[in-house]
């Protein structure tokens, strides 16, 4: 049975992708498009009622199987995800330059801290950059319609990537717990494992369960350092080093450190043990 988190099949609507192992009335060949929001929840249903299985973020590319009555059925590019999110939240595909690399910035409408802001954009926001100016000391980086960030928050998409996702986990301290959320602004603990490990140029799946059953190597609980996962039914903690770890948590409401003893203890008389730890493996 094909996952219908990854897979795009409906009994009436299918991507053209999966002819000959699904069955659907009619199979599409889905249109490009981007993200034109700072943050757009993704759902299982076009419904805002329904609960939200992820985010995508500024500039994150899609391929677009439907509209229908405002809302768009679509898959994400980076990790494969399928669900609906607003149309209204989709543009044409552009060709991004940027990325964020702080958890959180502003755009302001134009190059000086001192004027308006327009909206808030978190780290993995992806934009396309037309100039620069300085004002006061402070250099910015220009967007087509004027609007403006701080430079030294973003970074060119063609650099080398971080190179530790633990020391980018980090940086998420204190960020609020939202179920399904992938920014700055809220995060889950799968979120904060595929966008830290994003931003050192490594691929992970969205959800705990794909991580835990397809991410790197399994190791031993002996064997644990920096930068090992470590995985309870529907969670995932990072190793820091040996002894602690930083996870986005439903008991702190945020992402927070704490030691891996405390948390087996804690976290065991609901959902039991780890059901295993991993390793993951940069691509080469």
């Amino acid at each position: 049975m094909l996952d219908r988190r990854l897979n795009a099949f409906r009994s009436d609507l299918a991507d053209i992708a999966l002819k000959g192992q699904v069955e659907a009335e009619r199979f599409v060949a889905p249109e490009p498009a981007m993200v034109t929001r700072p943050v757009v929840a993704l759902r299982p249903k076009p419904d805002l009622n329904v609960g939200i299985d992820t985010e995508l973020l500024m500039g994150e590319e899609v391929h677009v199987f439907e509209r229908n009555r405002g809302w768009a059925w679509v898959q994400a590019v980076d990790d494969g995800y399928v669900g609906y999110l607003p149309e209204e939240a989709l543009g044409p595909v552009a060709a991004t330059t940027h990325v964020v690399t702080v958890p959180r910035t502003f755009v302001y409408s134009g190059p000086d801290l001192r004027f308006p802001t327009r909206m808030a954009l978190s780290m993995g926001s992806r934009l396309t950059i037309v100039g620069e100016a300085e004002t006061r000391g402070t250099r910015y980086l220009l967007l087509s319609d004027g609007g403006a960030l701080v430079a030294r928050h973003l970074s060119p998409i063609s650099d080398p990537p971080v190179p530790d996702y633990v020391t980018v986990a980090g940086l998420f301290l204190e960020t609020p717990y939202l179920w399904g959320g992938k920014s700055g602004f809220g995060i889950d603990c799968s979120g904060l494992v595929q966008l830290a490990m994003r931003m050192a140029g490594q691929e992970a799946p969205r959800d705990s369960d794909m991580q835990a059953s397809g991410l790197g190597v399994p190791v031993e609980r002996a064997e644990l350092r920096r930068g090992d996962l470590v995985f309870w039914k529907g969670h995932v903690a990072i190793m820091e080093n040996e002894t602690t770890m930083i996870h986005a948590n439903g008991n702190t409401m945020s992402v927070a450190r704490e030691t891996l003893e405390a948390a087996i203890e804690r976290i065991g008389w609901l959902y039991g043990t780890p059901t295993g730890y991993r390793r993951p493996v940069a691509e080469t």
